[in-house]
């Protein structure tokens, strides 16, 4: 394949922001608009290792893990099991902490698709390596979702049998009866936002119809680049919810006809 068909394929795939940037022969740094918490971009490059094409981290995953914690306690527990559970899930290789994922019948798109997946999964990790105070958010955002909407009308941690019988890419809320079902989220964090963009951009290759909403514990605390590239993907956002219940109210009332 040419440099200008892989280019298509990818932005295609996932979105027109990837970009190539030819480094030597059959080497390409890919440039992706996802980044860790804080702000450090993904490094991803595309090499071809004799006759198969392989996307590489280069080691940087893992090596910027250990910045805020010890690289001995990266493998154990359940930071292991994340990383290994990735690992097996998006079909990519830990060659000595270099993350690899091998390109199969010239499928780029996906390939590079499902690698971004598994990174982003595999830094989940940095949730357990803070100590934080846990938040009521998630379950006060539950139980006000379930006082506005019918019962009939909503169901909880949905994800879609068909295409991810494994509920890979659940959603918080799936509100339905209409034409466009609702996919409503609650987002705490940075991570949670980046978890949902992926999310939302895996729906719509699925080919689904559907209103992707999301409510904020505190949108003014969200990575910039991050909350851009959500804001790209997401129909409607409200802030926060202490002080938007009434318009979330209404927003529903009137897209759902909740009467």
């Amino acid at each position: 394949m040419t440099e200008n068909i892989i280019l298509k394929e990818f932005q295609s795939t996932i979105c027109k922001e990837i970009e190539l940037f030819q480094e030597g022969s059959n080497r390409y740094k890919v440039f992706v608009p996802f980044s860790f918490e804080d702000g450090d971009e993904y490094c991803i490059v595309l090499q071809k290792k004799g006759t198969i094409w392989q996307l590489t981290d280069e080691g940087h995953t893992l090596m910027h893990l250990s910045y805020d914690m010890d690289v001995n306690d990266i493998f154990k527990g359940t930071r292991g099991n994340i990383i290994d559970n990735a690992l097996v899930n998006y079909e990519i290789d830990n060659n000595n902490g270099e993350l690899n994922k091998n390109i199969k019948d010239d499928d780029f798109g996906n390939a590079l698709f499902s690698f971004i997946q598994g990174l982003i999964k595999i830094t989940d990790i940095e949730y357990l390596s803070r100590e934080r105070a846990r938040s009521t958010f998630m379950d006060d955002f539950r139980i006000y979702i379930q006082q506005i909407i019918p019962p009939d009308r909503l169901k909880l941690d949905y994800f879609d049998n068909e295409h991810d019988p494994k509920g890979m890419y659940t959603m918080d809320f799936c509100i339905n009866g209409m034409e466009k079902p609702v996919f409503l989220f609650g987002i705490p964090n940075n991570d949670k936002t980046k978890d949902v963009t992926v999310n939302i951009l895996q729906y719509e290759r699925w080919g689904l119809k559907f209103r992707p909403v999301a409510v904020f514990e505190a949108q003014e605390e969200i990575n910039r680049k991050v909350l851009a590239r959500f804001s790209d993907v997401v129909d409607r956002q409200f802030s926060n919810l202490v002080s938007n219940k009434e318009r979330i109210e209404s927003y529903f009332k009137e897209v759902i006809s909740i009467e």
